[in-house]
């Protein structure tokens, strides 16, 4: 059934007609709707007027309602529960529903997997739903309750917070330095690298040490988690995240031999304005205490 909204009332009288009907005045009225009890009488008033048709009289110190005042009450009666009824599957079904957060595969894998325990530990009842995407996700549209993004923080349309540095840096396994603590810029052009395709920041990164990218004995990845695999592996260079490599510069796993120190790009939290559930908004104060 197509709804004629112009022929309808508004939402407040309609609303205040209903809480006189079900709490038999209105002063009743006029507590359950946290108003007073002109306004309650002024909205009742005005549904008569716009109507044509009074709705309730007034017996001695109380009040009833007229036949036309019981049949409406019986049908917003029905309305209103349906309404109530749909609202609170609603918020059953959302508060239920994992949290849903898009985010590029390798921050997934370097970053927040290493984390996740933690925030089990202390929230064991909320569900998490990871979307791994090297794409850039429209929340709304992917109905997504987060974005984790790479990038200078300026996006569009959504709430963008700074969230951890992503400032480039080069690293390699310990056994490529044969006892050296750094490299010289000659040494870093005759030496394998281990890059990551069609990434123009890391060209211009690797620009800015003195190298000459086009000339650099390369293999190409996909995605960072490829390169920095074979990086463990002592295979080359990796040009990288110092974010996505602290846990394996920490174990020794890698070792860094230059450091950016760029504040720009980063990575940054996303989320769409208004209000969040409650296990996003848990999930959202966990992440900014773990950066």
């Amino acid at each position: 059934m197509s709804i004629t909204w112009s022929r309808l009332p508004s939402l407040s009288a309609l609303r205040a007609f209903h809480a006189v009907a079900e709490g038999g005045g209105y002063s009743q009225a006029a507590r359950a709707l946290n108003v007073t009890h002109a306004a309650v009488a002024q909205q009742v008033r005005s549904l008569e007027k716009l109507l044509g048709l009074a709705l309730v009289l007034r017996q001695g110190r109380g009040m009833a309602l007229t036949a036309e005042g019981a049949d409406l009450a019986r049908a917003l009666s029905e309305g209103f529960g349906t309404i109530q009824a749909g609202v609170e599957a609603l918020r059953a079904g959302g508060a239920a529903r994992p949290v849903r957060i898009t985010l590029t595969p390798s921050f997934a894998t370097q970053w927040l997997m290493p984390r996740l325990k933690e925030f089990w530990d202390r929230h064991p009842d909320i569900a998490l739903s990871l979307h791994p995407d090297a794409r850039v996700s429209d929340l709304r549209r992917d109905g997504m309750d987060i974005g984790l993004r790479y990038g200078n923080g300026n996006w569009p349309g959504v709430e963008a917070r700074f969230l951890a540095p992503a400032r480039m840096a080069v690293a390699c396994a310990p056994e490529l330095l044969a006892g050296r603590k750094t490299l010289t810029a000659a040494e870093m052009q005759g030496m394998d690298w281990l890059l990551t395709r069609d990434w123009p920041e890391q060209e211009n990164y690797l620009a800015s040490l003195g190298l000459e990218p086009a000339t650099l004995s390369r293999s190409e990845f996909p995605g960072e988690e490829l390169s920095l695999a074979a990086a463990r592996q002592g295979l080359g260079l990796i040009v990288e995240s110092l974010a996505l490599m602290e846990e394996d510069i920490r174990e020794g796993r890698l070792v860094l031999i230059h450091d950016s120190r760029a504040q720009l790009p980063a990575y940054f939290v996303v989320t769409t304005p208004g209000p969040q559930r409650a296990a996003t908004r848990a999930f959202l104060k966990w992440l900014f205490l773990s950066a």
